[in-house]
C-alpha cells in the first residue's frame, strides 16, 4: 500500500466527542475533517459500528478516515449505543433502535458548520448491513453509501442460517458478541463513570443465541433489516463491494438486479476484509474508488464512475488447493447489466455412472455420509490473514459425498453467477439436509472447492413453510450454490459432491438420513461466460494514510487442526486465534484478546454434535486492568437445542462480576 500523508487539504482530528439522542443517551464519536471545514464545509462520511473507534477498528480507521477527510470529508466514526465508549445498552443486531439513532447521527451531522448537509455511510459487515438498512429508512441527507461484505437477506445469507440449516457459525458468532460487548469504556475517555457504565453493560448482556436459535425459519424478526424485502426503499446511491473469498458476495448481484436506485457492483477474490488492504491479492486503490463514489454523489462531480459497467468483477484462475492464499491469479471482468444477457447456462445431467453427462437413463443412487464429512470446509466466513480458513483440499470430504466427475475439459470454462443443482431426491428419514459442492479436479487429482451450497430439506417449498418429509417419497428440489467468477482450465474436470451432512459449517439433522438421488433426471446448471474481447477495468494501487502506531506486548498466534478421539471415535476441530498485545502510542490503551473453538461429532451419531467456543478479551493502561471473559457451548437432542454460556469480568486480576446462562430451545424442522 502507498501511504499517503501530505493530503489536498490538510487534517484535524476531534479524537472524541458526544453525541446526544433525543432519549438522553450519548454516542461517542471520533471525526476527521478539513481544518478550514468551518469556512469551506464538506460533506460528511458515517461509519457506524459496534466495534469500539478507540482500539477495536483504530488500526483500519487510520489508513481510511483521514484519507477522505484529506480530499476534503468530514469522516465520522461513532460507537453504537452500549458498546465502546457511548451510553446505552444494546439487545440486539439491527434493532429499529440501532436505525433510530443513526437517523439521529445524520441529522447532527447535517447540523454542524462544517458540514455542506450531504451525508454518505461506508462501512463492511455490520457497518455494510446497516448502510443499506438506514438508507432504506431514507433520511434526506443521506445520497450515497458504500457497502462491504455485507447481505440484503438476513435470514437466507447471513452467519445464522443457511439454505434452512442451522451454521456452527451462529454459536460462534454469537460468543464473539458477547465478548466485544461486554467490554468497559475507556476512562481516559469518559472519566470516573466508565465503572457503572461497565457493570449496566455486564449485567444486562443479552445471550444473542438465544435470540437467534429461537426463529429457525425466515419470519419477521429475519425480515427486519433484510431490505430484499423492498429494494425499492433505497433511493441513495450504492455502491456494493464483496470478495470471492467472504461469506457475503451473493449480495452484490442481488442488488444490482433488484434495485432501482443508482448502483454499482465490485467483487475482487478477498475475504472479509476492505479492498485496499485484503488478502489474497491483488488489492485495488480502494480509496480512491470511494472517492469517485462521494465526488459524483455528494458533491456533483462527473467521475466517470456511472459511465462504467454496471458489475466489476475478479475471474480468479484455477490454483491448488490450501487453507491461505497470498495472491490469486486471475483477472478483472466486468458486464454492462445483470443478469447478463451473454451468459449462457451449461446443464450437465448426474448419470447413473456417477458422472456428468448430456444424458441417461434414471438409476437410484443413494448417500447416508458420515457426520464429520465437512472436515475440509474451512470457515464460513474468512477473515484472517494467515488463518488457513479458506477450504481446503476436498478429495477427503470427497470420499463420504456421492461425487460426479465430467470428462476432462477440452477448453477453458469461465464460470460466472450461481450454479444450482436440480434434483429429485427420497429420504428414509423425515428429517435430512443435502450439501453441494462444485469441486475443480485438476490432473494430478486435487480436488479444489470452487463454491457450495446446502439446503434443508423441510424447506424445500420455500424458508417459511417448512415441512417434514415423507420418508420414501420423491421431491424435486433445488439447490442454489454461491456465486463465483471461476475459470476451469482445459484438462480439468469437474466434480458435483453431494453429502447428507456438513459438519461444522451447518448443524447436522436430528437423525442419520439415507438420501437417495435418482440419477438421469437431475441435473447440474453452471452459468457459463463465453470468452469474449473486452477491455477490462483497471484500478489504481491501493493507497491509505499513515498506519496507526503500537507496540507489540505479544505476537499474535494461531493453530487449527482436525483430529480423531480414539477413545470416543469422535472427529473433532479446534481452532485457536491469539491476535496478540498491543499499545497504542498516542493514548496508552494496552489491548489484546484470543479466544479458541472446539467442535466435535461422532461419524455415526449426529446427536454427538457439540460446540465450545471461548473469547478472552484485555484492557489496560498503567494501574488500570480489566479482563472479560466468555464461552459457550451448544448441543442437541431430537427435539431441543441446548444452550450454556458464562461471562466473567475480572479488575487487577480480581473476579468482579460472574453471571451464567443455561437455555433449552425447541428444535423445530432443523
Amino acid at each position: 500500500m502507498h501511504i499517503v500523508a501530505d493530503f489536498p487539504r490538510p487534517v484535524r482530528e476531534i479524537e472524541h466527542c458526544f453525541i446526544a439522542m433525543k432519549d438522553g443517551c450519548r454516542l461517542a464519536a471520533r471525526i476527521w475533517l478539513p481544518e478550514d471545514a468551518e469556512a469551506d464545509p464538506v460533506p460528511a462520511i458515517l461509519e457506524y459500528l459496534p466495534y469500539r473507534k478507540r482500539d477495536g477498528t483504530a488500526a483500519r480507521d487510520a489508513l481510511t478516515h483521514p484519507y477522505f477527510a484529506g480530499h476534503g470529508y468530514a469522516a465520522v466514526r461513532v460507537d453504537m449505543r452500549g458498546n465502546g465508549d457511548s451510553d446505552g445498552l444494546m439487545w440486539d443486531e439491527y434493532l429499529k433502535q440501532e436505525q433510530d439513532d443513526a437517523l439521529e447521527v445524520i441529522d447532527w451531522l447535517v447540523a454542524q458548520p462544517w458540514c455542506s448537509g450531504q451525508v454518505g455511510m461506508i462501512g463492511i459487515s455490520w457497518g455494510g448491513f446497516n448502510g443499506l438498512q438506514v438508507a432504506a429508512r431514507r433520511p434526506p441527507a443521506l445520497k450515497a453509501v458504500v457497502t462491504v461484505c455485507s447481505t440484503d437477506d438476513r435470514y437466507a445469507d447471513d452467519i445464522h442460517y443457511k439454505g434452512g440449516c442451522l451454521l456452527g457459525e451462529n454459536l460462534g458468532w454469537a460468543t464473539t458478541m458477547l465478548s466485544l460487548s461486554s467490554r468497559p469504556p475507556d476512562p481516559d475517555l469518559v472519566g470516573d463513570d466508565w465503572r457503572r457504565l461497565w457493570f449496566e453493560r455486564l449485567e444486562n448482556m443479552p445471550l444473542l443465541v438465544e435470540n437467534w436459535l429461537q426463529h429457525q425459519q425466515r419470519d419477521d424478526f429475519w425480515k427486519h433489516g433484510s431490505v430484499c424485502e423492498d429494494f425499492s426503499a433505497i433511493e441513495a446511491a450504492v455502491l456494493a463491494v464483496g470478495g470471492w473469498g467472504d461469506a457475503y458476495s451473493n449480495a452484490v448481484p442481488r442488488l444490482l438486479a433488484g434495485m432501482q436506485a443508482p448502483v454499482r457492483g465490485l467483487v475482487g477474490p478477498w475475504i472479509h476484509q476492505y479492498p485496499h488492504f485484503a488478502k489474497p491479492a491483488p488489492a485495488i486503490g480502494f480509496l480512491q474508488e470511494c472517492l469517485r463514489w462521494w465526488d459524483r454523489w455528494l458533491k456533483g462531480r462527473e467521475t466517470g464512475i456511472m459511465e462504467e459497467p454496471l458489475y466489476r468483477a475478479y475471474m480468479m484462475d484455477a490454483t491448488p488447493p490450501t487453507g491461505d492464499y497470498a495472491y490469486r491469479a486471475g483477472r478483472w471482468i466486468a458486464e454492462d447489466a445483470w443478469p447478463a444477457p451473454g451468459i449462457e447456462t451449461l446443464a450437465y445431467r448426474l448419470t447413473a455412472d456417477r458422472t456428468l453427462g448430456a444424458d441417461g437413463a434414471e438409476a437410484a443412487l443413494a448417500i447416508r455420509s458420515p457426520q464429520d464429512c465437512g472436515r475440509a470446509s474451512g470457515e464460513f466466513c474468512a477473515m484472517s490473514d494467515g488463518g488457513s480458513e479458506w477450504p481446503g483440499e476436498q478429495r477427503y470430504d470427497d470420499a463420504d459425498s456421492l461425487c460426479f466427475d465430467s470428462a476432462p475439459l477440452t477448453e477453458r470454462l469461465e464460470i460466472f453467477g450461481a450454479p444450482a443443482v436440480e434434483l429429485e431426491v427420497a429420504a428414509d428419514r423425515p428429517q435430512a439436509l443435502l450439501a453441494v459442492r462444485l469441486c475443480d479436479l485438476d490432473p494430478e487429482g486435487r480436488s479444489s472447492r470452487v463454491t457450495y451450497g446446502v439446503l434443508n430439506l423441510a424447506q424445500r417449498e420455500g424458508p417459511e413453510a417448512p415441512a417434514p418429509l415423507e420418508p420414501g417419497r420423491r421431491y424435486a428440489v433445488r439447490v442454489q450454490l454461491d456465486d463465483i467468477a471461476y475459470a476451469v482450465p482445459a484438462g480439468h474436470r469437474l466434480r458435483l459432491a453431494v453429502s447428507t451432512s456438513y459438519w461444522p459449517l451447518v448443524w447436522p439433522s436430528p437423525e442419520a438420513a439415507e438420501v437417495t438421488l435418482t440419477a438421469g433426471t437431475s441435473r447440474l446448471l453452471l452459468p457459463r461466460r463465453p470468452a469474449r474481447t473486452e477491455t477490462a477495468p483497471r484500478f489504481e494501487d491501493p493507497e491509505g494514510a499513515p498506519p496507526l502506531t503500537q507496540e507489540e506486548l505479544r505476537p499474535p498466534r494461531s493453530w487449527r487442526r482436525v483430529t480423531k478421539d480414539l477413545a470416543s471415535g469422535k472427529s473433532v476441530l479446534e481452532i485457536f486465534d491469539d491476535s496478540g498485545a498491543h499499545r497504542t502510542l498516542s493514548h496508552g490503551l494496552e489491548t489484546g484478546s484470543s479466544y479458541s473453538e472446539r467442535y466435535s461429532i461422532h461419524p455415526d451419531d449426529p446427536l454427538s454434535a457439540e460446540a465450545y467456543c471461548a473469547w478472552t478479551q484485555t484492557l489496560g493502561r498503567g494501574a488500570w486492568q480489566v479482563r472479560t471473559e466468555a464461552d459457550s457451548k451448544q448441543w442437541a437432542d431430537r427435539e431441543n437445542f441446548y444452550l450454556e454460556a458464562g461471562l466473567r469480568a475480572y479488575e487487577g486480576g480480581t473476579e468482579v462480576f460472574a453471571r451464567q446462562w443455561s437455555r433449552r430451545v425447541p428444535r423445530r424442522n432443523l
